[in-house]
């Protein structure tokens, strides 16, 4: 266990304190221990696979961090699908990878998606039509107020956009994640397609859609317009998308706002407001709203919270004056 380890060197946009406490998990053996050690001094535990998608704050967080580093991938074929099982240690791409090279669909469209499998759930990611909550069957936990493991299945899990029993509700922190089950088909992905997806097929003579095709698209046009999170400091999506009523939507369109019909659901791409509002390359306090991809906060350099805060503050500010949408960020963070 580690003590006042920075958790800008545990996240990938690059700003908060120190950690009181960091310990890393490379066996549930561990996981007993560490909570009665928080539960002895009253610290407050937080989960943490590659911190790709979380802030903290300037001050730090006086608690405990455990970092999620458990490993291991299985896979099995029944019939037609895929049986998948990895630990919550596990790139999140790697799993995608090894899906899709042999003919698996469910998962290829979350290419490149900086992450673990454990953090996969906690906000079910999704991207190009497809969401982990599509292929996941069950969650194997330690469960930190039982002190015992045990399996929730995918009903029980409350998946909605960007959410979970994970992260909202009064189970929120209550589980730390072991291992993912997931499900997939043979087969691939059908048309329509995302737009920047179908955009890049059709640019390039691309008919064959299977699931490393796919995953080769999806990555090339990831890489057109998204940071590396290695090289750029970033949360990935910073701000979450506008969901409308069909009454709100039908106002929208009327105003001559871009509105998606996903799942049968109207949403307002967030990127699109931002950029609409004039704020696609511009710099505020340190951070810059990406210039290929509006819905990215990077951070250039050195910035801290207090400085994010700001930005964040005067992106959601301007949004608002504009539409009247008020921007929700998606990032967690460490409280």
């Amino acid at each position: 266990m580690q003590e006042n380890v920075p958790i800008k060197d545990l996240t990938t946009m690059k700003v908060g304190g120190p950690a009181r406490y960091v310990q890393e998990i490379t066996s549930a053996k561990q996981l007993p221990a560490a909570y009665q050690f928080a539960r002895e001094n009253e610290l407050p535990v937080w989960v943490l696979g590659n911190g790709a998608n979380t802030l903290a704050k300037d001050e730090g967080f006086g608690g405990l961090v455990l970092l999620s580093r458990l490993k291991g991938v299985s896979l099995k074929v029944s019939g037609n699908d895929l049986l998948v099982a990895a630990a919550a240690g596990e790139e999140m791409d790697d799993v995608v990878e090894q899906t899709a090279k042999k003919g698996y669909t469910g998962l290829e469209g979350l290419t490149g998606i900086p992450g673990t499998v454990g953090a996969a759930p906690v906000q079910n990611i999704g991207a190009y039509g497809q969401e982990i909550k599509d292929t996941l069957v069950s969650i194997e936990v330690y469960d930190a107020k039982t002190g015992k493991t045990k399996v929730i299945p995918k009903a029980a899990c409350k998946f909605g956009y960007r959410e979970s029993i994970f992260n909202t509700g009064e189970d929120a922190g209550r589980y730390f994640i072991l291992k993912v089950h997931f499900k997939l088909r043979k087969g691939q992905m059908k048309p329509p397609f995302y737009v920047s997806l179908s955009t890049y097929l059709e640019l390039h003579g691309i008919t064959d859609y299977s699931p490393m095709s796919i995953r080769k698209a999806v990555a090339a046009v990831r890489a057109e317009k998204l940071p590396d999170v290695k090289v750029q400091p970033s949360a990935g999506s910073f701000f979450k998308n506008v969901y409308l009523s069909d009454y709100e939507a039908a106002k929208a369109r009327a105003k001559g706002i871009q509105v998606w019909l996903e799942r049968g659901k109207n949403i307002v791409p967030s990127g699109w407001l931002i950029e609409q509002t004039g704020l696609k390359g511009q710099s505020f306090y340190g951070f810059k709203v990406w210039d290929k991809a509006a819905l990215i906060l990077v951070n250039e350099g050195g910035g801290d919270y207090v400085d994010l805060a700001k930005a964040r503050r005067e992106i959601v500010s301007r949004v608002e004056a504009k539409f009247g949408y008020t921007l929700e960020q998606e990032p967690m963070e460490m409280e």
